[in-house]
């Protein structure tokens, strides 16, 4: 049946985006830098470690990645591992994973929360993660309560509403826009700085178009695609920007995971689009055992009533 086809579809779709964006910040602990410096780098928690009887050459060790902070990021970096395995394997009423799947949205809420503080504590750098953040939990609501449950479908429109207006407010200015937002623009489009300018502050303005339309039941299927194409696209600008055929590996190894990490925003937003199908016949064949018209008026009526 189409309905069981479009369901199936839509679970895929949140496991894909969880799978990426812990798989994305994975590949950030072991291989660059988490933006947990911040956090630890500072005279409170060297002070904390003080008072549990931490030295300080044990608190950031020898320059060989033994030290404790050292560890702590490799400690963090496998249970990054961890839970984008279980976003794989994880099945219905599988409890224990589920609940690890949890600690994931709590380690991506920790790295949006470091990205908060170094970023000066600018609002919008914490909000656009709202995605990322919620692909975990969205992915447990839909095994544990179904992929058309109210909470699961408005908790997916809160995450794509977050992560949207985050970039429209630094795309409109009302926050100081990063200068790698012009930058990668003039570097993809070929404008001019001042042009790339323009083009952001109306793909700012239609951020917000998105984050209004997305709770109108005559839009919100347009706005959703409209979501998951501008959301894949922001999603690439940074390899296509940053990759060169100059570099070792083609930068592959230092821009591609930008993109992977940014798979909930674009993955989300499909998921409501593919949700939202207009309900049609349920397909039943005449001579399947118990069909009759008013169970297939039946079908039809549920299908109606769950896609509204």
């Amino acid at each position: 049946m189409k309905h069981l086809k479009t369901d199936r579809l839509a679970l895929l779709l949140l496991r894909l985006g969880a799978f990426l964006c812990l798989i994305g910040w994975t590949w950030v602990h072991f291989y660059l830098e988490p933006p947990y410096g911040v956090l630890l780098w500072q005279d409170s928690t060297y002070a904390f470690a003080e008072r549990l009887g931490i030295s300080w050459d044990d608190f950031v060790g020898s320059g060989a990645n033994d030290g404790l902070v050292q560890k702590w990021m490799t400690w963090t970096g496998l249970l990054f591992l961890a839970c984008a395995l279980l976003a794989i394997t994880v099945r219905r009423k599988a409890w224990i994973q589920m609940a690890g799947l949890i600690g994931g949205s709590l380690l991506l809420g920790l790295v949006a929360y470091a990205r908060f503080v170094k970023e000066q504590r600018e609002l919008p750098m914490f909000v656009e993660h709202g995605g990322q953040i919620l692909i975990p939990v969205l992915l447990v609501m839909a095994l544990s309560l179904g992929v058309r449950h109210r909470v699961t479908v408005v908790t997916a429109s809160v995450a794509l509403v977050a992560t949207f207006a985050g970039h429209g407010c630094y795309a409109v200015d009302l926050w100081p826009m990063p200068d790698s937002f012009p930058a990668m623009t003039s570097v993809i489009l070929k404008v001019e700085h001042e042009t790339a300018r323009i083009i952001l502050l109306l793909a700012g303005i239609l951020d917000f178009v998105v984050c209004i339309g997305i709770w109108i039941p005559a839009l919100r299927r347009s706005c959703a695609l409209y979501a998951v194409i501008w959301g894949l696209l922001t999603a690439l600008a940074r390899p296509v920007a940053g990759m060169s055929l100059g570099l070792n590996y083609w930068g592959a190894d230092l821009f591609l995971h930008e993109a992977v990490l940014r798979a909930p925003h674009f993955l989300i937003p499909l998921y409501l689009f593919v949700l939202w199908r207009p309900p049609g016949k349920v397909e039943t064949l005449a001579s399947g055992p118990g069909f009759t018209p008013e169970s297939a008026d039946a079908a039809n009526m549920r299908s109606r009533e769950s896609s509204s």
